[in-house]
């Protein structure tokens, strides 16, 4: 089946594109959350205004993010977990702790867009990557240290 992307979906495409979808994704994930419009005739002539309001969209969203990237570089989170012998610890810093830490210092970021591979189990420095728009990512420094 083919549908006329209206957000980025990851491994699937970029808003503005027409794709070809098994029928079942489709009908049962993509439409219903109007992440893609149905190839119809007419939705094939809207594109080419759709694709207008997509660029100017992801002009703004693209210098948004480019901004918050400036502000993440200079954000410093630090968590106290209790930890065992060898500083490992009893539990893991992830990326919902981190959009939490995040969201109480006034930036708003989806725990998603926090490349964070495994949970952090070790206490430490770190350097986590945030993926802010499709080729804008920040670095946020992680201080993962014992408590008590």
């Amino acid at each position: 089946m083919q549908i006329i992307l209206q957000e980025d979906v990851d491994k699937l495409g970029n808003r503005g594109e027409l794709v070809e979808v098994a029928e079942g994704y489709a009908r049962n994930f993509l439409l219903p959350r109007k992440l893609a419009l149905e190839a119809t005739s007419g939705n094939m002539k809207r594109l080419e205004k759709m694709r207008a309001a997509f660029a100017k969209k992801e002009a703004t969203e693209k210098d948004s993010a480019t901004t918050l990237a400036g502000l993440l570089a200079s954000v410093s989170l630090e968590f106290a977990r209790k930890s065992g012998e060898n500083d490992q610890l009893f539990g893991s810093v992830t990326s919902g702790d981190l959009a939490e830490a995040l969201q109480a210092k006034g930036y708003s970021i989806d725990k998603r867009k926090i490349l964070l591979a495994d949970p952090i189990k070790l206490v430490g420095e770190y350097e986590i990557p945030v993926k802010l728009y499709r080729e804008v990512t920040a670095s946020i420094k992680i201080v993962v240290r014992k408590d008590g």
